[in-house]
């Protein structure tokens, strides 16, 4: 059941592209307002949802970037922002263990992405799991490079519990 999807026409690309802008600069409320003048139909267009949920997500709309993220990971499963946001959302609402369980099949689908064994590292952390949680941590150095993976993790509260054995990795 594949969804033949249309590209947006020029018009409506403008307010998509000028959304991206305002949210670089920090303006929620202009970007959801450029996605409010793209036309009905294309409101639903992957690209459109995507950037809709990044604002959300800067808005701190957790529950909104939910439904987005549920909708995206549904008509597009290889689209690996759906499925990071979705938990990235779940764990904004202390629902790590949703978070983590939701998430865990992404590695799978998307093996070359660190950003998701990262996230993981994070939820498995939070969750008390510090045995689960470095095996994450050094896949996603392997993915990303240690020394890049390294500095973000000790500056990363959800992984205070390792910070020491960070340092060993």
């Amino acid at each position: 059941m594949g969804m033949k999807l249309k590209p947006l026409d020029h018009g409506d690309r403008i307010h998509l592209n000028a959304a991206e802008g305002w949210l670089g600069l920090g303006d929620v409320e202009s970007a959801n307002g450029e996605l409010d003048e793209i036309s009905t139909g294309s409101k639903v267009h992957p690209a459109v949802l995507l950037m809709r949920s990044s604002i959300y997500q800067a808005a701190k709309k957790w529950d909104y970037v939910i439904s987005i993220s549920e909708t995206l990971v549904r008509q597009l499963p290889k689209l690996s922002e759906a499925w990071i946001h979705r938990s990235f959302a779940l764990h904004e609402l202390k629902r790590t263990q949703e978070a983590y369980d939701l998430l865990v099949p992404a590695t799978e689908k998307f093996p070359k992405l660190w950003v998701i064994p990262y996230n993981l590292a994070c939820y498995a952390c939070q969750l008390g799991k510090g045995k689960e949680s470095l095996p994450w941590l050094e896949k996603a150095i392997d993915l990303a490079g240690k020394k890049e993976i390294r500095a973000m993790a000790l500056d990363d509260a959800d992984l205070e519990p390792l910070w020491n054995q960070i340092g060993e990795i």
